[in-house]
């Protein structure tokens, strides 16, 4: 009987030391983050570059927590290929299997959007770098209501698409004044929203709206509506496309001698440098909205924009890749102040309190209208100009002066 309660002491001492020992032991692995992005598809060049700023920021980071004795950050990838479904199971895998504590990325509208209410599911926080449906941020979207921020585990970094024309808006007003406008736009989410945003934009500006039409992705042919814009002559065509369709698009338009006074993109695909290489002399004078410019004052932006020139070489990132990059830091700095918990509502907490200056812009997630969690920028006007992607407007801040009227048969030709 003794000797029993000896190795019942025994047992319960070691235990006992087990447990402490447990209880104290830190995780000192990498913490993972998820990162979902179209890495494969027709959406792939968008994917890559953010990879890559992804990438390039994670050197930074983890050297600087090196130093300092910290964790290390691991950025865990999925392809969603460009599709709601895939990225729907990418967000189930992230969470599930490869168990990270939050998830940033999401590039398309609609597989962004999927993925998000997987991420509402599970509750965990997802910062959203360039998906731009304005329902990604609108609890409404998710069953919620704007009072229930702290059951709303969605954040975005980049603003939504019915912002995007804002910095357009006054280059139109004060510079071009055109009288009529003809819209093309991609019939997924961002391409509907954003040309239902633009035509009450050009409506508010006295422009008057000759057209919508839309389009599915990957279309070859699109002279048949290009044909319609040229019959009714208007003075500007505005088109929201990914980055082939944006090219085909002004191959045919140079091909059917489509002629307006400007041709402007809404983003997305006109600021790629894959548009200027598949566009070709096309591309010329070609004007878009845009969220950002590495000639911008915003500090890192520059530094930014040349070490990615230094490390992957090209025509370098516009800001799709910045939004990546900023994405990669703002999660630096949210997980720095979460004081080594990393469950999702010390996550949570830590992105409300966001507020931090980053290579794309400020980021401090607000709510207004409909949104909550929705960081508020400012957008901005690029032109191709000697096969360089130029910030024209607003002109306080411009690197390049504002190329118009435009001599379409002069600049297309070889």
């Amino acid at each position: 009987m003794k000797y029993l309660k000896t190795i019942m002491i025994l047992v319960l001492t070691v235990a006992f030391a087990l447990s402490i020992n447990s209880c104290g032991k830190k995780e000192s692995g990498p913490i993972k983050v998820g990162v979902m992005l179209p890495l494969t598809g027709h959406q792939a060049k968008f994917g890559e570059m953010e990879k890559n700023s992804y990438e390039l920021a994670s050197e930074k980071i983890n050297a600087a927590r090196k130093e300092k004795g910290q964790r290390l950050i691991q950025f865990v990838y999925e392809d969603d290929t460009g599709k709601p479904d895939v990225g729907r199971a990418a967000m189930e895998k992230l969470v599930n299997v490869n168990k990270v504590a939050m998830v940033a990325g999401g590039y398309s509208s609609s597989v962004t959007f999927a993925a998000a209410a997987v991420a509402q599911q599970y509750r965990i926080p997802f910062l959203v770098n360039t998906g731009s449906v304005d329902k990604i941020t609108e609890p409404e979207a998710f069953n919620l209501t704007t009072n229930d921020g702290d059951k709303f585990y969605i954040y975005r970094l980049n603003p939504p698409v019915s912002e995007y024309a804002s910095g357009l808006e006054g280059l139109l007003a004060e510079v071009v004044k055109p009288a009529s406008v003809f819209i093309i736009h991609e019939n997924t989410a961002f391409g509907t929203k954003g040309a239902k945003a633009f035509k009450k934009s050009a409506e508010k500006l006295g422009i008057k709206v000759l057209g919508v039409e839309s389009y599915s992705g990957g279309t070859v042919d699109f002279k048949p509506m290009l044909s319609n814009a040229k019959k009714l002559n208007p003075d500007m065509t505005y088109m929201i496309s990914y980055v082939m369709d944006a090219a085909q698009l002004m191959k045919q338009a140079r091909e059917l001698n489509l002629k307006p006074k400007l041709f402007v993109g809404a983003g997305a695909g006109y600021t790629m440098p894959a548009f200027k290489e598949n566009a070709g002399v096309a591309s010329r004078r070609m004007v878009s909205a845009t969220l950002w410019h590495q000639a911008l004052p915003i500090p890192g932006a520059k530094e930014y924009f040349d070490g990615y020139v230094a490390k992957y070489g090209g025509d370098g990132p516009d800001y799709h890749g910045a939004e990546a990059y900023a994405a990669a830091t703002v999660v630096d700095d949210v997980l720095k102040r979460c004081n080594g918990e990393y469950d999702a509502a010390t996550i949570k907490k830590a992105l409300d309190a966001t507020d931090m200056m980053t290579v794309f812009a400020p980021v401090k997630f607000t709510a207004y209208g409909k949104k909550i969690h929705q960081n508020k920028v400012n957008t901005y006007v690029v032109q191709w100009i000697d096969g360089t992607l130029k910030l024209i407007w607003p002109k306080d801040l411009a690197n390049a002066q504002f190329e118009y009227p435009i001599d379409w048969t002069k600049i297309w030709a070889k």
